[in-house]
């Protein structure tokens, strides 16, 4: 479905965990949000511009992201500060977004790139959308989910348990929605249903 405002020309920040078996993922729906013509702010934690895994090298994601954003990423907190005060952003998305970045935005913990990211953007009161990818959020991070839930600001794109047998406790957003959700959270709204 399309997005509910046209993302073409809006300056969207796209920020980067480190949950790297979702990093491919993400990558693809940095492509789809180009295709809809926005400006894209690529932002990475230090473990994404840092750490080569069996998904991936730090190099070669830093590379997808210049050719698809034609921008290196913002990759310290230096970097990430002026975000806020020069108002650069309509929007921010954080995907994936870690278990461990999900309770530093929860508790207002600002010691990464991406965190520092979304608190300044948040400043001015434009939507920030979390894309979720943690182990334990049906665990040690369900009290975080429920706080930025309840949070002005901030949407999340629709998630559920990726491996209920196995990973009881582990909950990963369908990444597929990304654009759809950032649309519906340019105009305030929560896209439906949350849970998939």
């Amino acid at each position: 479905m399309r997005p509910e405002v046209p993302l073409e020309g809006k300056s969207i920040g796209f920020a980067m965990t480190g949950s790297f078996c979702t990093i491919p993922d993400a990558l693809r729906q940095l492509e789809a949000l180009a295709a809809t013509g926005a400006e894209i702010v690529p932002i990475v934690s230090a473990a994404v511009s840092a750490t080569d895994t069996r998904f991936g090298t730090a190099a070669s994601i830093a590379e997808t992201i210049v050719r698809v954003t034609g921008r290196a990423p913002i990759q310290t907190i230096a970097e990430a500060e002026p975000i806020g005060p020069k108002k650069l952003l309509d929007a921010m998305v954080v995907c994936p977004c870690t278990g461990n970045t999900l309770a530093k935005i929860a508790n207002g913990i600002t010691d990464t790139p991406v965190t520092m990211a979304v608190k300044a953007h948040l400043r001015n009161k434009r939507p920030v959308v979390i894309a979720i990818a943690t182990n334990d959020g049906l665990s040690a991070n369900a009290q975080n989910i429920g706080r930025l839930l309840n949070t002005r600001g901030l949407f999340f794109v629709p998630f559920g348990q990726d491996d209920p047998i196995q990973k009881n406790t582990s909950l990963v957003a369908d990444n597929t929605l990304v654009v759809e959700t950032l649309g519906k959270a340019l105009v305030g709204e929560q896209l439906q249903p949350l849970l998939v």
